[in-house]
């Protein structure tokens, strides 16, 4: 990568500091993510084009939140703050951030922001959009050398700029899809003050990759595959076969907690490939593991560990040894929402929850897509030839429908849950909606409630269904699915599923929610 143009995301603990190198990879421009602590004369050797800031959970104003050598300032290259990055900028060259008050400056979701179109980082921007604001401190006073180029009802300092160092801050996320313009705001910055060129994309990745995982693998080595059958494990799958061939084994575990055909369909797919394929059915293991847990994150930890150790007692059936590697499908969503660096927990996920008893059973673990988001990697899906019907597989969580039911889990649940769901699939994809939605499901709560059925009483459990549209996982907006399929949809499984007797709808979007319930 030495000689092709980069850019540096500073890390300081966001939950969207890789949608951030997500958007400038999107833009045609290498990036890579550093913890905030990177030393300076390492920033100097990687010698990029520009650097950005992200936002982070601290108040830069505390003595032990993030901070940055001040150095940095004086290296002439560009930099762009974002929120917490915004606001440490400030705060660093002499201005000032406070706390925001309860009925002034503080601001979190859509918000209606004026932006100067005279700052070159606002071209072809209309001064009036949306943004997606999420801070409760605010500049109060603006550092010298900079001037304010944005603000919005609440917040009067919601984008400052200094022309002349090439330095630009903004209190609100472009990065995400929420904000109307964000994508152009990156590539302003790309393009009109960090001069790209442009020399990146995800054939590229595929190829460097490729090459890389042969280097450090060597010629000997074998690796065995954590294989869910999903997008992610599978494109994992085609990218490790050209670089191990026959020396790569799949393991797909199924834990019972599939969906409808699922492991059966998983199972015809992969078969056809030219890989080593095993299916290991491990549904009692797995359902006593869960008896009476009713903790999501616990039911995670438990489904994480359990797989761990399937993988351990199948590398023992194949002879794969502690000079072989394990391989998993891991995807960005996955870390930062397990937590990294200074990020926060939002929910553990399986595949981040290997027991070290399992991890030192390998020489190593290969994870090379956990810097790419999901989009990326459908994109490298297609480079590497895999079918759209992969490619376009409705995202399904390792932990299965275990954290789809809310409270403990059972079989006669996870049996009601995946008739449901089933009935909620099938007429998505009758309706021609599929195309539309990119994941959708139906969650099993805990709340059972009086009805009535054949001139009797019931009281059984709500059925939640949950649809979303997004791009990349990170934010998603629930999707305007029509009345009518809705009407189809309960109706079908009100009379057709057993122990369900009220259906509601999910109407909330990522954040402040996530994609799954649990």
């Amino acid at each position: 990568m030495s000689n092709r143009e980069k850019i540096i995301v500073l890390d300081f603990g966001g939950q969207y500091n890789q949608l951030i190198a997500r958007r400038v990879r999107e833009l045609g421009v290498y990036c890579e993510v550093k913890p905030y602590t990177m030393p300076i004369d390492e920033i100097k050797e990687e010698n990029p084009i520009g650097i950005i800031f992200t936002g982070g959970p601290q108040s830069v104003y505390l003595d032990d939140s993030p901070k940055v050598d001040k150095e940095i300032f004086s290296l002439g290259i560009p930099i762009l703050g974002i929120c917490y990055g915004c606001q440490l900028i400030a705060q660093l060259l002499g201005g000032s951030v406070v706390a925001a008050s309860d009925d002034n400056a503080r601001e979190y979701g859509k918000t209606n922001t004026y932006l100067n179109p005279d700052c070159e980082i606002f071209d072809d921007i209309p001064e009036n959009s949306s943004t997606w604001m999420s801070h409760g401190d605010y500049m109060e006073k603006v550092p010298n050398g900079f001037v304010n180029v944005g603000h919005s009802a609440a917040c009067p300092n919601a984008a400052i700029a200094n022309k002349e160092k090439r330095f630009y801050a903004l209190q609100f996320h472009p990065e995400v899809n929420h904000t109307e313009y964000g994508k152009t705001i990156i590539k302003n910055f790309l393009y009109k003050v960090c001069q790209a060129k442009g020399d990146w994309n995800m054939d590229d990745f595929g190829k460097i990759t490729i090459q890389r995982l042969k280097s450090e693998i060597g010629e000997n080595s074998r690796i065995l595959l954590a294989l869910s059958g999903g997008v992610d494990s599978a494109v994992l799958a085609a990218l490790l076969s050209r670089v191990v061939g026959k020396r790569l084994t799949c393991v797909f575990v199924d834990h019972g907690l599939m969906r409808k055909d699922e492991g059966d369909e998983i199972e015809a797919t992969f078969k056809s490939w030219d890989i080593n394929f095993v299916r290991v059915n491990t549904e009692k293991r797995f359902l006593d593991k869960l008896k009476n847990i009713e903790d999501p994150q616990e039911k995670r930890h438990i489904i994480g560990a359990e797989f761990g150790y399937v993988f351990r007692d199948e590398a023992e059936k194949f002879g794969i040894t502690n000079s072989d590697y394990l391989a998993q499908g891991t995807i960005y969503p996955d870390v930062i929402e397990s937590g990294e660096g200074d990020a926060e927990v939002i929910k553990s996920h399986h595949n981040k929850l290997l027991p070290p008893e399992v991890i030192a059973r390998f020489k190593g673990i290969v994870e090379p897509l956990d810097l790419l988001f999901k989009d990326e990697v459908r994109a490298l899906g297609r480079n590497l030839g895999l079918p759209e019907t992969i490619i376009n597989r409705q995202p399904f969580p390792g932990p299965g429908l275990a954290i789809r039911i809310i409270g403990d889990v059972t079989q006669e649940k996870a049996d009601t849950l995946r008739q449901a769901d089933y009935i909620m699939r099938e007429e998505i994809a009758n309706a021609g909606e599929d195309k539309n939605i990119n994941q959708y499901f139906a969650v099993l709560t805990n709340l059972r409630s009086v009805g009535v059925m054949g001139d009797g009483r019931t009281y059984d459990y709500t059925l939640a269904l949950r649809a979303v549209t997004t791009t990349d996982f990170m934010t998603a907006d629930y999707a305007r699915i029509p009345y009518d399929i809705l009407d189809r949809i309960s109706n079908r499984i009100i009379n057709e599923v057993k122990g369900i007797n009220r259906i509601v709808y999910d109407i909330t979007s990522k954040p402040p929610a996530t994609v799954e319930w649990e």
